[in-house]
């Protein structure tokens, strides 16, 4: 038998509804990504959300039973503060919108970050934060009617938590989008290109495989990446809203769980009985 992992050097590993809801782990993930190191497979972790910093998730990661190194997470923030050199020079001032995660990728990146348009920010980065208020979301506005770019670190409409779905950075996103008139000058997180890019050139992947709980941004993401792609039902998708997946939203493979990856692979099209194949 031939496992599902054993055909990629680099497995990635959506967060939020893969490894963990809230701060309590998916049964099985534990087990599952210390087995793959076992076998010498690599494991990156690559997360939308931008509330907390590389290294707080990783900590969260080790005492949940997956040790875990900072440089094994690549974060939506991260791949905002890459793109937003396009933007504007290191060394600008950028209004930091969300969690710590913001600030301090801004701040890796060379860039000086401000929490208030009165500082006169050159851009706007905006992530999610759990304690983002109405006077965060004012600032953005603020700064924004001043025409300066504008970073979203990901544009995901839900985030799931403990007790359901509750609204994700890209509903944050659309409230100032509403407000102001305007759209993000660019989005960094799943499915666009950037977060997919700081990932493979940090482990070096030749074939890696982007492990997603939703069609939109990690299948979808990972399909444009070039990468194969497992969707596990432990998240947000359902096994209705797989059979019902079109375009670069079709997971290569479809699996109930982690466990998925230590097995014989299930191709999508023979979960809907090659319905969309």
């Amino acid at each position: 038998m031939t496992a599902l992992c054993d055909d990629h050097d680099v497995v990635f590993f959506d967060l939020d509804g893969v490894i963990y809801i809230g701060r309590n782990a998916v049964q099985h993930a534990a087990e599952v990504v210390s087995e793959l190191k076992a076998r010498g497979i690599g494991c990156c972790f690559v997360t939308n959300n931008a509330a907390r910093t590389p290294i707080e998730v990783a900590q969260h990661l080790t005492d949940l039973g997956i040790p875990t190194l900072d440089s094994e997470v690549v974060t939506g923030s991260q791949a905002g503060a890459s793109l937003m050199r396009d933007f504007v020079a290191p060394g600008s001032k950028v209004l930091a919108v969300g969690g710590p995660g913001v600030a301090a990728a801004l701040i890796e990146r060379g860039f000086v970050p401000v929490f208030s348009n009165d500082d006169e920010p050159q851009a706007v980065m905006q992530g999610f934060g759990p304690q983002l208020s109405w006077s965060d979301l004012a600032e953005a506005c603020y700064a924004l009617r001043r025409g300066i770019p504008w970073i979203a670190t990901n544009m995901d409409s839900t985030f799931p938590t403990g007790r359901g779905l509750a609204p994700g950075n890209g509903s944050l996103v659309m409230a100032v989008a509403h407000a102001t008139g305007r759209q993000p000058d660019a989005v960094a997180g799943k499915p666009e290109k950037s977060l997919f890019d700081e990932a493979v050139a940090r482990t070096k992947a030749v074939r890696g495989l982007m492990v997603g709980d939703r069609l939109d941004t990690d299948i979808a993401g990972g399909n444009r990446a070039g990468m194969q792609t497992l969707l596990v039902l432990t998240g947000v998708c359902t096994r209705g809203d797989s059979a019902a997946a079109k375009g670069d939203e079709i997971p290569t493979y479809v699996g109930e769980d982690l466990r998925s990856l230590l097995v014989e692979p299930v191709l999508w099209s023979d979960t809907i009985g090659g319905i969309h194949a």
